[in-house]
């Protein structure tokens, strides 16, 4: 992930803050909104690890192959990589 845990957390912090003082939302409890924002900000920003560790797994099936055909790891993990994006439709 390229952010810290502890930044996001203060993104989502004064995100709710923004929210709430230009009357976007309603909270009687601001720390309960920041920890919803907080967690749904890690949720969308860890996407794409999970799907590089996808691709690590991917690519280590095909190990011997890749190898013998002289095929960029590089390469081959830019394409693996954006095919899993296509099929989660992610937006990276």
């Amino acid at each position: 992930m390229l952010l810290s845990k502890e930044y996001v957390g203060y993104l989502a912090r004064q995100i709710t803050q923004k929210l709430i003082s230009g009357e976007f939302i309603e909270s009687s409890n601001p720390a309960a909104v920041a920890q919803a924002v907080n967690n749904a900000l890690l949720e969308e920003l860890q996407l794409e690890d999970r799907i590089n560790d996808e691709v690590r797994l991917i690519l280590e099936q095909y190990d011997d192959e890749l190898r013998r055909a002289g095929a960029s790891y590089q390469e081959m993990f830019k394409k693996v990589k954006g095919e899993l994006v296509r099929k989660y439709k992610a937006v990276l």
